[in-house]
C-alpha cells in the first residue's frame, strides 16, 4: 500500500483514478489546485468542480485539501503566456502549467510528502535499463504526452498515470459502473485553469488592440484589416474575418503590426519541413549525449531518427533531428508540416512512437529574429 496524492479536478478521469486507486487498497489524499481569476474574484466554474470534488472525496471518506496557487500561476504560467504573445509567438500554457504548477510548486507545497502524486492524464510511464520513460497512453485521441514533455526526470520519477493503458471509452464505462456522479460530465476545454474564460478576450483586456493590414502575401496587396498581431497564429484559419477563403495566416511583420494570409487549402505558403528548435528539454537523456540505451536511439551523424507532433494530434510525423553545430537543433520532417507557429513546441518521440524523449520550443528564422529587436508597439495602445 502506497500513501498517493491524487490531484483532482471534478472531471470522470480524475474521479476514475480515485476509484482505481482505492479498490487498490492504497492510502489517499485528495487534491484540488485553486486558481482564482487576475482580477482576484472568485471562479464560478471553480466553486462547481470543488463541490464535485468534495462529494467525490465524501463518497470514499478521503481527505480533500483544497490548495492555492492563485500568485504562483499568474507569475509563472500567464506572464510567460502575455510575454510570449507579445513578441508575436505562439504560447503554450498548458505545457507550462503541468511543469511549473501541477508537478512544480504542487510538489514543492504538498506532493513531496507522498509515495507518489497520481494524475488522470491519458499517458505511461516505462522503465527500460533501471530508467524510466514518458510513454504515450493506450489511447492515441486522448494521449497528453505532447502536454507533459517539458516536465523533469525528477518530476516523472514522483507520477503516476493510472489511466495510461485505458481507453477513453472504457474510463467512462467504469465511471458509470462505479456509479460515479460525474461519469457523464462533459470533458472540460479551455486552458489550463482559466475555466470559462475566452481566451481572445483575455488577450484583449491585457495588451490591446492595434489596427494593422491584413496582405495577401503572394500579392502584397492589403485585403483586410486586424485588430492586433498578438491576436493571430501562424497556420490560423478560423477567425480571420475575410472572404473568399479559406485563408491562411502564414506569417507576421510584428516591427509593422503586418499579418500576411494565403489562399487555398493546397497553399505552399502554410507548410514546412524544416524546423528549429531551442531550449529542449530531454526528460530522461539526451540521445546525442548519453545513449545508455544505444537500441532505443538511431543516432549517426549527429542525425537522430525520430517521430514528433508540433501540435495536439493524435496523429506523428516522421523526420530526423540534427543537433546543430552553433547549439539548438534541426527537424527535417520527411513530410510538409502545416503551420509551423514560433514559440509553440516540437514534442519528440521514438520512431515507434512510444516514448515521449522531450520537447523544445520553436524558434524563430534568423531574419525574423533580427527584425523583432525593436518592434515599435505599445500593447495597451487603442
Amino acid at each position: 500500500m502506497a500513501r498517493i496524492a491524487v490531484l483532482i479536478s471534478g472531471g470522470v478521469d480524475s474521479a476514475v483514478v480515485v476509484d482505481k486507486l482505492y479498490k487498490e487498497g492504497h492510502d489517499l489524499h485528495l487534491f484540488y489546485i485553486r486558481i482564482g481569476m487576475d482580477n482576484g474574484e472568485g471562479d464560478c466554474s471553480a466553486e462547481e468542480d470543488i463541490e464535485m470534488c468534495s462529494v467525490i472525496a465524501n463518497r470514499y471518506g478521503l481527505p480533500l485539501e483544497i490548495v492555492p496557487l492563485h500568485d504562483e500561476y499568474w507569475e509563472h504560467v500567464m506572464d510567460y503566456t502575455l510575454k510570449t504573445v507579445e513578441k508575436g509567438l505562439t504560447p503554450h500554457p498548458d505545457m507550462m502549467c503541468n511543469k511549473m504548477i501541477k508537478f512544480g510548486f504542487f510538489e514543492q507545497r504538498r506532493g513531496h510528502e507522498y509515495d507518489a502524486v497520481a494524475t488522470g492524464h491519458y499517458a505511461s510511464i516505462k522503465e527500460i535499463n533501471g530508467l524510466k520513460f514518458l510513454a504515450t497512453a493506450a489511447d492515441p485521441v486522448k494521449d497528453q504526452t505532447d502536454f507533459l514533455a517539458q516536465i523533469s526526470y525528477a518530476q516523472l520519477s514522483h507520477l503516476m498515470f493510472p489511466l495510461g493503458e485505458l481507453p477513453k471509452k472504457e474510463v467512462r464505462v467504469l465511471a458509470q459502473e462505479a456509479k460515479l456522479p460525474n461519469a457523464n460530465r462533459k470533458d472540460s476545454q479551455g486552458i489550463c485553469f482559466l475555466g470559462k474564460i475566452n481566451y481572445a478576450d483575455f488577450i484583449e483586456r491585457k495588451l490591446g488592440t492595434k489596427e494593422g493590414p491584413v496582405v495577401e502575401i503572394e500579392t502584397g496587396k492589403k485585403i483586410g484589416t486586424h485588430k492586433g498581431y498578438w491576436f493571430y497564429t501562424i497556420g490560423q484559419r478560423k477567425g480571420l474575418g475575410l472572404s473568399g477563403g479559406p485563408w491562411y495566416v502564414v506569417k507576421k511583420n510584428i516591427r509593422d503590426n503586418v499579418v500576411y494570409v494565403s489562399n487555398g487549402y493546397d497553399t505552399t505558403m502554410q507548410y514546412g519541413r524544416k524546423i528549429n528548435v531551442e531550449e529542449m528539454n530531454w526528460i530522461t537523456l539526451n540521445p546525442f549525449e548519453d545513449c545508455k540505451i544505444p537500441e532505443l536511439f538511431q543516432v549517426n551523424d549527429s542525425r537522430l531518427k525520430i517521430a514528433f507532433k508540433t501540435r495536439h494530434s493524435p496523429d506523428f510525423l516522421r523526420g530526423e533531428m540534427v543537433a546543430l553545430p552553433a547549439g539548438g537543433y534541426r527537424v527535417e520532417s520527411e513530410t510538409d508540416v502545416q503551420g509551423i507557429a514560433p514559440g509553440q513546441f516540437v514534442t519528440v518521440y521514438t520512431p515507434d512512437c512510444e516514448l515521449c524523449l522531450g520537447s523544445g520550443m520553436i524558434s524563430l528564422p534568423e531574419k525574423s529574429r533580427r527584425h523583432r529587436k525593436n518592434p515599435g508597439h505599445s500593447p495597451k495602445g487603442k
